[in-house]
């Protein structure tokens, strides 16, 4: 380290108020910088309030308080859809709670024991031959005031017909799971395949 020895006291004097004077400088930009910060965060808490109470045209009959649940039920469910499709249903049999519900798209529902659900699925699933899904999103969801874990997922689901034909089918899917992360109720929504329109007439 170097040492400067200054003998002129007129010297330090101004090299004090040239200090002072920069220090007074720096405090005031500060100043300055940081009051449209502030001024940003007040208006910006403002708008985000604005935003989080919209005056909706209906009122949720379930719950319009939602954030991300837990990933967890997202790996559950997948696992499930993959033993769907190999045909191994029963390696997910722990993944259900003892009573289930199942709402299916084409107007069947189940309600019962976990082991009546295996039954039913292996059956269903026997008939079905070959099952290919290719799932297009997931998404873990939590309902806030109603404290309960869903995953929604979307899926075309390719099964072979009676003449060994694979047909496609799109599913959108939201499943229910319990304090203890088993799957206790499940709502199944199908579309209906694309009709295509009359090829026009020649004139």
């Amino acid at each position: 380290m170097s040492l400067f020895i200054i003998k002129n006291p007129e010297t330090i004097f101004m090299r004090k108020i040239c200090l002072f004077v920069s220090i007074a400088f720096l405090l005031s930009c500060t100043s300055r910088t940081n009051k449209p910060t502030t001024e940003e965060v007040k208006t910006s808490g403002s708008d985000s309030t604005k935003h989080d109470s919209p005056n909706y045209p209906y009122m949720a009959a379930y719950s319009s308080d939602f954030e991300i649940g837990d990933s967890k039920n997202v790996q559950t469910l997948l696992e499930l859809y993959q033993n769907w499709d190999n045909n191994t249903i029963e390696n997910s049999k722990n993944s259900f709670a003892d009573n289930d519900t199942m709402y299916f798209a084409d107007g069947t529902m189940f309600a019962g024991s976990r082991d009546s659900l295996m039954a039913v699925a292996k059956r269903v699933r026997g008939e079905m031959g070959k099952v290919v899904d290719s799932v297009h999103a997931w998404v873990p969801l939590r309902s806030k005031d109603r404290d309960e874990e869903w995953v929604a997922i979307w899926t075309r689901e390719y099964s072979t017909d009676a003449n060994g034909k694979m047909k496609p089918k799109e599913l959108h899917e939201i499943w229910r799971f319990d304090k203890n992360g088993k799957i206790n109720l499940m709502y199944q929504y199908g579309q209906q395949s694309p009709k295509m329109p009359p090829a026009a007439g020649k004139k």
